[in-house]
């Protein structure tokens, strides 16, 4: 395989950097995070209408550009890098993923080309508030009702869950444990019966909800596939969903190496930049080489991604465990270069500091991705 982009994809990485750092800088990330949606309606509307970011990995039959998963990961680097405050994520790497692996052609061609165009904001919901990331952690119920279901109970850790249009949520039948009994269905964000509250969280460049479900009625149209078969599709969204995480977590991870590079040139001490010392020199060497190494680990899960490969579990896994490693690290040692001022709200650092703490755990933590992959190795 061939781990460099080619000159379309450089282009629309590049594309990417030069709007973010005009239209996403520290100013506006501060502004979206104070706003109760916790992104700019604006800035998505061009991520949608005009840049058309949203429709990257989305086949073109349902209004996407079809351009493959390794396009998408070049994309969400960059984001990562800028701590991109929109519901990109969620709506592309989760709901979109979703849909794809476990919608019909007539669903699919319903909710993606909305999706697509930025015109449908979308997640995923399946956790419960437990956080627990495997099938054991669904506890929201399915029950038959008449020509449709009723849904009960309650998702914890929704990610721009307070505002998505349409919600893909994981729910089983009655009496089923663990992967068996799992069915997907697409929930309006305006269903009758439910609630939705933004929760408190460390990373303020994200939000996410509680949702919580009261006699919430859906028609048979609103089941993704076979009624309790859906979790091998939830396993494929979320497996896409932690290389797509794992690529803004290079991201963000490059992003503290190059502050930390920049800094240690400009601080003075004892008549020199704190550059020289060798101890400053070796722990920005250890970040390069950690940053290099989650970038070899994030593309080839990326070409895994694009081709369907039969390793797409464990890369995902592996790529989502180092990333989560490196970028946490990487924040944090940007934080000692930093010094005092590292965590000073003047300064971009501990932004970065608590988005890696955030995704550190958002999608599994390190120690529950290497279990994966130990178990797809067959240990």
């Amino acid at each position: 395989m061939d781990f460099r982009f080619n000159e379309e994809q450089e282009e629309l990485r590049s594309i990417a950097r030069s709007f973010l750092e005009e239209h996403s800088g520290s100013e506006q990330i501060r502004k979206a995070m104070e706003s109760e949606l916790g992104f700019d309606p604006a800035l998505w509307e061009q991520l949608g209408g005009e840049l058309g970011w949203p429709s990257v990995h989305i086949p073109e039959e349902y209004g996407g550009l079809g351009l493959g998963y390794v396009e998408l990961v070049a994309l969400l680097e960059i984001t990562g890098g800028a701590l991109l405050c929109a519901p990109f994520f969620s709506s592309v790497c989760l709901g979109a993923n979703a849909l794809l692996s476990a919608a019909s052609e007539e669903q699919k061609a319903e909710h993606l080309p909305g999706i697509a165009e930025g015109q449908t904001r979308a997640t995923l919901a399946y956790t419960s508030p437990t956080g627990c990331p495997d099938a054991s952690g669904i506890e929201v119920t399915a029950s038959r009702s008449g020509d449709g279901f009723v849904l009960q109970g309650e998702y914890g850790f929704v990610l721009d869950g307070h505002s998505a249009d349409l919600l893909v949520v994981a729910a089983r039948s009655s009496g089923t444990h663990g992967e068996d009994g799992v069915s997907l269905f697409a929930l309006p964000g305006d269903s009758a019966g439910l609630t939705r509250r933004v929760l408190p969280t460390v990373d303020q460049t994200r939000k996410l909800a509680v949702l919580e479900l009261a006699d919430v009625h859906l028609p048979q149209s609103a089941l993704l596939g076979q009624e309790g078969a859906g979790w091998p599709a939830l396993r494929k969204t979320l497996q896409l969903a932690a290389i797509a995480l794992a690529a803004e977590q290079l991201g963000g991870a490059q992003k503290c190496l190059d502050m930390s590079v920049e800094y240690a040139k400009e601080r003075i001490q004892f008549g020199r930049p704190i550059g020289s010392f060798q101890a400053i020199k070796h722990k920005c060497a250890d970040m390069m080489v950690a940053v290099e190494s989650a970038r070899s680990a994030v593309y080839y899960a990326a070409c895994v991604a694009a081709e369907d490969g039969d390793e797409l579990a464990v890369c995902a896994s592996l790529a989502q465990a180092y990333c989560s490693d490196t970028y946490f690290r990487c924040a944090a040692d940007a934080i000692q270069i930093h010094g005092g001022v590292g965590f000073t709200w003047e300064y971009d650092v501990h932004l970065y500091f608590k988005r890696a703490k955030s995704s550190e755990s958002f999608l599994g933590d390190p120690a529950y991705h290497r279990e994966l992959v130990a178990r797809e190795i067959g240990l």
